[in-house]
């Protein structure tokens, strides 16, 4: 996979180049390139931002940096015979997508992405527009707060977009059995020593049974994810569940019921 990342900051992505990312990169997995927004400047101040029209607070960056950024890295999709048609860009907006692990295995799916990083009140909406003639754009949000740029969402979403890439994870397993990858929430999970400070591991843990572990667990994860994410547990198919898994999510006052259009959904009994 290509990355490409524009940014006025671009020493804030150095944490690319750490940890499973930084040896994707270095084993040639992931080829990782970072652009400095102000080299496509024009004036001795490197000026990338201006007044909104209509007023308003703060600023926002203007469009002629962004454009001619975006044309070079973009115009090397026409100049590369090898790459397969134009990269996909996204953009880090609190008005975006919700950033989910779903939209990360379809992004994990692109052989090249290009993240613009806004700054300030964020992009002149001519830059998104334009950039949107020509590749596929996809304006993502972490979540429902404001940051004050692109490069904090940018090293979140590479690293839950690159880990899910063949070879960067040792174990590619340990990605089946985590948070969001069936719609629920990862269980608590333990260590050595089995005893620590008064705290014992669930001897289930230890008993070596393997059917009686992943149903521990999968009790674990329905019994999480209904005290913490109600609205995952609202959007499971009932059919997808068996009997023991609605015993659990029952003790917490969920319970199978209709919806108007007469398909059986999950609801919850104090709602």
């Amino acid at each position: 996979m290509r990355l490409d990342v524009v940014s006025i900051f671009p020493d804030y992505l150095a944490p690319l180049r750490l940890s499973l990312i930084g040896r994707a990169v270095e084993d040639g997995l992931i080829q990782l390139n970072v652009h400095d927004l102000r080299r496509w400047t024009t004036d001795r101040h490197r000026t990338v931002d201006d007044s909104p029209y209509g007023g308003g607070a703060g600023m926002l960056m203007r469009p002629e940096p962004w454009g001619a950024a975006l044309d070079d890295v973009l115009g090397e999709a026409d100049q590369s015979p090898g790459t397969a048609g134009p990269p996909r860009v996204v953009v880090p907006t609190p008005s975006g997508t919700p950033f989910t692990q779903r939209l990360a295995h379809e992004l994990a799916a692109e052989p090249w992405l290009v993240f613009a990083c806004g700054r300030y009140e964020g992009l002149d909406q001519r830059v998104i527009d334009a950039a949107g003639e020509r590749a596929r754009v996809t304006e993502v949000s972490l979540g429902d707060y404001v940051l004050g740029g692109g490069e904090v969402a940018v090293l979140a979403i590479v690293e839950a977009v690159a880990r899910l890439l063949p070879g960067v994870i040792g174990n590619a397993e340990s990605l089946v059995h985590e948070s969001h990858t069936d719609g629920l929430l990862e269980g608590p999970a333990y260590t050595k020593p089995p005893s620590w400070r008064g705290r014992e591991v669930p001897p289930v843990l230890l008993s070596g049974n393997h059917a009686q572990i992943a149903r521990w667990r999968r009790d674990q994860s329905l019994r999480r994810t209904a005290d913490r994410r109600p609205d995952l547990v609202a959007a499971l198919p009932p059919g997808t569940l068996d009997g023991r898994d609605l015993e659990v999510l029952a003790e917490r006052g969920w319970t199978v019921g209709d919806a108007a259009e007469g398909e059986a959904r999950l609801v919850r009994l104090d709602w």
